[in-house]
């Protein structure tokens, strides 16, 4: 009797969901709260976001944090070295607003000096294929005109997670050992970026202190 009661309940369920649920190809939940999502490629720096949410501040300020916390998780893909590009609406206005932080060529590299360095085509690596980093500023004129909270408190998270380190999720890790010749042909990106002379594996505990001190500043 206890069976077939179990098995009436567990098929009422069934139906239920299906009845309710949306046409979903995965099994798990949607998220649904009142107080916004952030959505991110590393859990732990969507949780950073959240947290900032959870403080008080609004989406510009998750988003800071949130993209500063990538700069950290995953530098292959992010950074305060590269450039940053965002939209924003603003409901209340109901207002778009775009915003272009992306660096400067640097005055000194034209054609000119490229060829003379026996360059035919752009580099890919190296101080001639870098523009002026943009990313910090447009963190920074995000704040001032949407933002609620000072850049600083953006930006402790990262900054602890930088001193204290982070375990290395699989596919950053994965990632990270494509690039491990290139970081060890340069003494310094092999001082900051790899452990022991190895790229971060999975679940072991990354450190960026140099980067934890130029958010500081």
């Amino acid at each position: 009797m206890t069976n077939k009661l179990l098995l009436c309940l567990i098929v009422m369920a069934t139906i239920t969901s299906e009845v309710f649920a949306q046409d979903r190809t995965q099994a798990r939940s949607m998220v649904v709260t009142r107080y916004g999502i952030v959505a991110a490629e590393s859990p732990l720096a969507a949780q950073v976001g959240a947290t900032i949410l959870a403080e008080g501040g609004n989406a510009v300020d998750a988003a800071i944090a949130t993209n500063a916390m990538m700069g950290l998780v995953a530098p292959m893909s992010n950074g305060i070295g590269g450039d940053l590009f965002a939209i924003v609406y603003d409901a209340k206005s109901d207002k778009l607003y775009g915003l272009n932080a992306s660096g400067w060529a640097p005055a000194g590299l034209t054609i000119e000096f490229l060829r003379s360095k026996g360059m035919k085509t752009m580099p890919y690596q190296g101080i001639h294929s870098v523009t002026v980093p943009g990313a910090v500023d447009g963190w920074a004129k995000l704040q001032q005109r949407f933002g609620t909270l000072p850049l600083q408190e953006l930006l402790d998270p990262t900054i602890h997670y930088a001193e204290e380190g982070f375990p290395v999720a699989e596919q950053v890790s994965a990632l990270w050992a494509g690039e491990e010749k290139l970081l060890k042909s340069e003494p310094a990106a092999a001082q900051t970026y790899l452990i022991e002379g190895h790229t971060p594996r999975l679940g072991e505990v990354f450190r960026n202190p140099n980067l934890a001190r130029s958010l500081r500043q």
